[in-house]
């Protein structure tokens, strides 16, 4: 056990390059139109406007909206980002009342932890994700 401490404090030290995740970024087709729904959708305003970026902070994470070249609803799903809720079926269900759309009801993936998937109204998906057992660093 003591071993394992000190590689991971290594490994801490030398791991300068990567600060950790910080910013998902949603391309949206009327910008206007998604700054109104994620303002519902994470019940915050943004702190950053302009017609070529609109910026939210949640809970210290950035959350953009871009707006796209050529608007599209079928978007690839090769990545998705999972945000931490507390509750995820009332989350999920809330979501879904705003606008969205079931990509993935919540379901099980081991021990406490659940997530879902729901597209927003632009096409993009949102994942969500309880998970008691993660912490941040302070």
């Amino acid at each position: 056990m003591q071993i394992q401490h000190v590689l991971l404090k290594r490994q801490e030290k030398k791991n300068k390059h990567m600060l950790g995740l910080q910013t998902t970024i949603y391309k949206v087709g009327d910008i206007q139109k998604a700054t109104e729904w994620y303002s519902k959708a994470f019940a915050t305003a943004p702190y950053y406007n302009e017609p070529y970026y609109v910026g939210f902070n949640i809970q210290g994470y950035e959350l953009g909206l871009q707006p796209e070249e050529n608007p599209t609803l079928d978007k690839t799903e090769s990545v998705v980002s999972y945000w931490g809720v507390e509750n995820i079926q009332e989350t999920f269900d809330r979501l879904i009342e705003l606008g969205a759309t079931e990509n993935e009801k919540p379901y099980n993936v081991g021990g406490d932890v659940m997530t879902a998937t729901v597209k927003d109204p632009f096409g993009n998906v949102i994942g969500l994700i309880y998970n008691p057992h993660f912490k941040l660093k302070d």
